[in-house]
């Protein structure tokens, strides 16, 4: 099962960091949070990863292309290009990454859109590139294979700056990206699938996740609630990003589910 990260935006609430390389890959210790989002999701055995590059994806690519010399001890015999000798120490066996450009300017549909082609089962997973937590990955996707709906989303407490769910039982009757005055929970991301959702979306660049398909889907009775009440964070701004780096230096950073 593969799992989508969407990687592209522009980050400008964290323009002390985004202005030189892609919100995830602004650091949490010392490596990015978009790393630390796919420990969570390797932890439960997905580790087919497809990254939805827009704003710098290059530094995504370069990153993970070089990884293996950027993270292990290596042997190189200078003169010979043929001969580098890793001694591999690190535990990210058989991720399998997708990065596939988006568009610089295209919003989380299209970008979603675009990378159909790489999608080849019936159910998939997506998240945002900037948020982590400790959701039990394998009982999200129990829940959503169990109720048959097209869409899941992950709900927290409290609301805040994003989208607002009104939920009935499990249903989520709307989706409000982004309200005023919001009360009850909100859009966490870590979404389900069912490959029907790429119906609702165009490769457009200004074809919206949230707005434009989300809110549909709820209309339709077709968009699920996980409610999720661990731990939850995103980094959305230098002061998230400082919280979040006090908790992991501190030993404190409750979405390491991993060893």
């Amino acid at each position: 099962m593969k799992v989508v990260i969407l990687c592209g935006g522009l980050g400008t609430r964290l323009r002390e960091e985004t202005e030189f390389r892609p919100k995830p890959m602004v650091e949490i210790g010392d490596r990015p949070i978009l790393w630390h989002i796919m420990k969570i999701y390797a932890h439960y055995g997905f580790k087919k990863f497809i990254l939805c590059l827009g704003y710098k994806g290059e530094m995504i690519k370069e990153y993970f292309y070089n990884y293996e010399v950027l993270n292990n001890d290596f042997t190189i015999e200078l003169g010979d290009k043929k001969y580098t000798e890793i001694h591999s120490n690190h535990t990210e066996n058989g991720w399998r990454i997708t990065l596939a450009d988006t568009g610089d300017k295209a919003l989380k549909g299209a970008r979603l859109k675009r990378v159909v082609k790489y999608i080849d089962g019936s159910v998939f997973m997506t998240t945002y590139g900037d948020g982590v937590a400790n959701v039990d990955i394998k009982s999200l996707l129990a829940f959503h294979q169990n109720h048959g709906r097209l869409a899941t989303v992950t709900a927290i407490n409290p609301a805040s700056r994003f989208g607002e769910l009104k939920i009935k039982g499990d249903q989520v009757e709307s989706f409000t990206e982004k309200p005023k005055n919001g009360l009850g929970l909100i859009n966490g991301g870590f979404f389900v699938f069912n490959k029907g959702i790429f119906d609702y979306l165009s490769a457009d660049d200004n074809c919206d996740l949230e707005i434009d398909s989300l809110e549909e889907i709820a209309r339709q009775g077709q968009l699920m609630v996980y409610r999720h009440s661990g731990f939850w964070a995103c980094m959305d701004t230098l002061r998230d990003m400082d919280y979040l780096n006090k908790l992991w230096s501190e030993g404190n950073a409750e979405w390491k589910v991993w060893d």
